[in-house]
């Protein structure tokens, strides 16, 4: 009984599962006056014995499945097993006496059952001191030792498992946490961003949420405006009321009490023309990957122009530029239309990879709002355009009222007896010529943006029978015979109505170029590769030299009676709205004009 209560007491004293297994295998090797003991944990999905611990000249792991050799056997059975003679019972295994040297003659092993009687393990011990054999009350001594290992091995694995659980409880309430932050910054940025009404509180939005959550003490935001090239909007954050900095205590001669001291203005995003490639932002937005830049090493080194673009920052900084990261921004396709850098953490080491990944995170919403402002942006245009057509439309259904007025009283000024009657009438004239000004003046206000192209599938059988039907029409009574090669009768995608214009200004000018002896235009159209080429050929004398070099210019005319020179001018810039090439092909037999559309 002593020795169990010394036994329970050692056990007690940890929870360390090699600790106690270490304990365990020298308490009940020297109650058993034991040469060498070996305690097996039972692994119940693999139904296999693997020892921890083994006490002895050397310690080596075991691994046995259950139901080989004599602990096996135990731990198969769940009861405890005496031999005298080891080599003399035929479920004895020799391997380990003949790898190791080692003389194996008594053998007693149990079973470590736990409080609900389940084997987790076998206890065995070998060879007891000076010859003798183990009794029947060394059996009843490891039996009793065996089980209240196993208590305290059960014991020290819920111990752990439940420090386990505490450490993974702990990971995911710190990555929830994490994880609400980073909803909490995004839903913060969407607000910001779906309030900006221009690029500039674009990119302050952007910059502000990113650079607080990362302290940055400044940032900015690439962005391709196509019209007007690459712009970084550049935006210091301690210029921000409570920005990144902590905030100065007032001295007291500073501030008197009761004074209050008004917050400082907002302060103003800096516009700066980039040419591509310039600076770590221009590098990240041109290789498409994240750039990281530390002035104390293991970033991304400058190149001289990173270095030229770094000092115009670090000047409006006020310092040098210490630290630096900077992420694409990916349009349609995962093409970058801009990127997004912070500058100068305001941490000791700079910016860390948490702050990296979470930049990108926030320039993954940066893209989709990037790519909806200019979606926006590109949308406004075209309804400005679309109105501006309805306006047009209007107007010229419009001014046939003021002209009719007028016409009309012109009429009556003509036969005005006085002078005053014929006062009135000019009056009435210059009030219709107001109204034709507010036409002119309400288009005008709309005449904003770039003009954009209805690309849709066009059926080039039905296109071009509209174009032979109105060509014929216009070729009347000129000598000009027209001949169409339909070679291509599927479909294509252009503007219909820009293509119908583009071919009415090439026959208009072939037309002009065979007077007045006429001839032919051959319009064809045919596919070469897959782009659709449409050629409008004259029998004429040529295009003039002087004029070859230029004639696509506005203005540019020669020999035609009442020409404008917007023609071809008007075909190239057609071409060019489709993504297209236009070739000329000019001899003394006529001139050929060939358009190819993507």
């Amino acid at each position: 009984m002593q020795a169990l209560r010394d036994v329970g007491l050692a056990l007690g004293s940890t929870l360390d599962l090699d600790q106690l297994l270490a304990l365990i295998l020298n308490k009940i090797t020297e109650l058993l006056d034991a040469d060498r003991a070996t305690l097996y944990l039972l692994d119940e999905q693999r139904q296999r014995l693997y020892s921890r611990i083994v006490i002895g000249e050397e310690a080596r792991a075991i691994e046995l499945p259950v139901g080989a050799g004599i602990a096996g056997h135990v731990a198969k059975i769940g009861r405890t097993i005496r031999v005298k003679d080891a080599y003399r019972d035929r479920r004895f295994q020799r391997d380990w006496d003949e790898v190791t040297g080692y003389r194996t003659r008594s053998i007693l092993a149990a079973p470590m059952k736990n409080h609900v009687g389940r084997t987790i393990g076998v206890i065995q011990v070998l060879n007891k001191h000076g010859g003798a054999e183990f009794s029947v009350h060394d059996e009843e001594l490891l039996s009793a030792l065996a089980t209240q290992a196993a208590v305290s091995i059960d014991n020290s694995r819920l111990f752990l498992s439940v420090i386990q659980k505490n450490t993974q409880l702990v990971e995911t309430k710190e990555q929830l946490e994490h994880r609400v932050s980073d909803l909490k910054l995004l839903f913060e940025l969407e607000s910001a961003m779906g309030r900006a009404t221009n690029m500039e509180d674009l990119a302050r939005a952007v910059i502000t949420s990113a650079g607080r959550a990362c302290d940055a003490r400044a940032g900015g935001m690439l962005v391709d405006e196509i019209e007007g090239g690459l712009v970084l909007y550049f935006f210091e954050l301690d210029a921000l009321e409570g920005g990144t900095s902590p905030p100065r205590a007032p001295a007291p001669d500073e501030e008197p009490e009761g004074v209050v001291v008004a917050a400082p203005p907002r302060p103003a995003v800096k516009r700066i023309a980039m040419r591509r490639g310039d600076g770590l932002v221009g590098r990240a937005m041109v290789h498409n990957e994240a750039v990281f830049y530390s002035s104390e090493g293991g970033g991304d080194e400058l190149d001289d122009m990173d270095m030229t673009v770094s000092h115009r920052l670090a000047q409006m900084l006020g310092g040098e530029l210490e630290s630096a990261i900077a992420v694409p921004l990916e349009g349609e396709d995962a093409v970058p239309i801009g990127a997004m850098a912070l500058y100068n953490s305001s941490k000791p080491h700079g910016f860390s990879k948490d702050d990296r990944a979470l930049l990108r995170l926030v320039s993954a919403n940066a893209s989709t709002a990037l790519r909806l402002f200019r979606s926006r942006l590109e949308r406004e245009q075209s309804e400005r355009l679309t109105t501006i057509g309805r306006l047009l439309s209007g107007v010229m259904h419009d001014v046939r009222t003021p002209l009719t007025v007028i016409s009309g009283y012109v009429q009556l000024m003509a036969s005005a007896p006085d002078a005053a009657t014929r006062e009135e009438h000019a009056r009435l004239i210059l009030k219709q010529f107001d109204v034709i000004s507010a036409m002119q003046r309400e288009v005008l206000e709309f005449a904003r943006g770039e003009r954009s192209i209805l690309v849709r599938k066009v059926y080039l059988t039905k296109f071009f029978g509209d174009i032979e039907k109105q060509l014929e029409h216009e070729l009347a009574g000129t000598g000009v015979a027209l001949s169409l090669e339909l070679e291509d009768r599927g479909t294509a995608r252009f503007d219909e109505a820009k293509m119908t214009r583009l071919l009415h200004n090439l026959v208009r000018n072939a037309v002009e170029a065979m007077r007045p002896r006429g001839g032919t235009v051959t319009i064809r159209a045919y596919r070469d590769g897959g782009e659709l080429a449409i050629s409008v050929a004259d029998t004429g004398k040529g295009i003039p030299k002087e004029v070859q070099g230029r004639l696509f210019q506005s203005f540019v005319t020669s020999g035609k009676r009442g020409g404008t020179g917007l023609g071809l001018a008007i075909v190239k810039k057609i071409v060019d709205e489709h993504a297209g090439t236009i070739a000329v092909e000019s001899s003394d037999k006529g001139a050929k004009f060939t358009i190819r559309l993507p």
